[in-house]
């Protein structure tokens, strides 16, 4: 009897990932017969954990970008929901998670919410008042990629945002040959402006959970008062979106490798996503089972 090949390590983390053109799309679609986010011209908070808070954070920046009301975003865990809001948006993969779970129980029959899950058969269903099904982009792996930028993808969509080239863009990026540089690079630092800070977070979670890689984040023009003392020859510094002017030259003249690209923010987070993948394999460890994490983050009762 012949023994098939065991699935290699991180194999979930690298099919949700290349999906996410088709995800993204059929978010869009979505989108465009729902109606069921705050609408325009209420003032809201956004809440999430971990990824969700950062796509809560990109979110709450283009909301008020185009025009459509106030809109805070915040860790679910330090949400301060007690200030008026017309509504609340949660976004759980899970629909588990604990601290996403106390603040809707806390808001019920008070303040209307509206919940972005990947899993409907949870208590986030009951707790929330309308619910945005994005079960198609669920995952398996524990390491989250595909379920974060369709939430976002949908959010965006529905503000009037084309997606058109960040799909076509993320086609590209997910075939794109993979510089054995960055797998090899010693450290990364992921800036971002407007809402690609919230892009520049999760790019550095990733590689964080994935590979366990030393990486940071910041606002690109905080990027100067500080951190770029930690730039140098073997260590990498990513831009995503709009850069700031001569930002590239402060880089360059560190030593380290500097990436920007004309790609779509979104897209270059795939970018991302693949190299912690390709980093997480040449180090022996499995994204799809990450030291120290799980699915979701169940706190036990007090």
């Amino acid at each position: 009897m012949t023994e098939q090949n065991p699935s290699p390590a991180g194999a979930h983390m690298e099919a949700e990932l290349i999906s996410q053109p088709e995800m993204w799309t059929r978010a869009t679609e979505q989108s465009r017969h729902e109606a069921l986010l705050p609408a325009d011209g209420q003032r809201i908070a956004v809440i999430g954990c971990g990824t969700s808070w950062f796509m809560a954070n990109s979110y709450a920046v283009l909301r008020e970008q185009a025009g459509k009301g106030i809109t805070d975003a915040f860790a679910a865990s330090e949400a301060f929901v007690d200030r008026g809001y017309d509504a609340v948006l949660a976004i759980s993969r899970s629909g588990t998670t604990t601290e996403i779970l106390e603040v809707l129980d806390h808001l019920k029959g008070k303040v209307p919410t509206v919940a972005i899950i990947g899993d409907t058969e949870t208590p986030a269903t009951n707790l929330a008042d309308r619910i945005i099904d994005l079960h198609y982009a669920d995952e398996q792996s524990v390491v989250q990629t595909r379920f974060a930028t369709t939430a976002l993808a949908y959010m965006k969509s529905s503000l009037g945002y084309s997606m058109e080239q960040a799909i076509q863009d993320a086609r590209h990026a997910i075939t794109e040959q993979i510089d054995q540089n960055l797998i090899d690079a010693d450290q990364f630092t992921f800036i971002g402006r407007g809402w690609t800070v919230g892009l520049a977070h999760e790019a550095a979670l990733k590689m964080r959970e994935a590979s366990q890689s030393w990486t940071e984040s910041y606002p690109a023009m905080e990027y100067r008062h500080g951190p770029i003392a930690i730039a140098g020859p073997g260590r990498v510094t990513w831009m995503f979106g709009d850069e700031p002017r001569g930002l590239a030259a402060d880089v360059t003249r560190t030593g380290a490798r500097y990436i920007h690209t004309d790609a779509d923010a979104l897209a270059e987070l795939i970018r991302a996503q693949r190299v912690a993948l390709a980093r997480a394999r040449a180090r022996g460890l499995d994204p799809d089972q990450p030291r120290n994490l799980s699915r979701s983050v169940i706190l036990a009762a007090h």
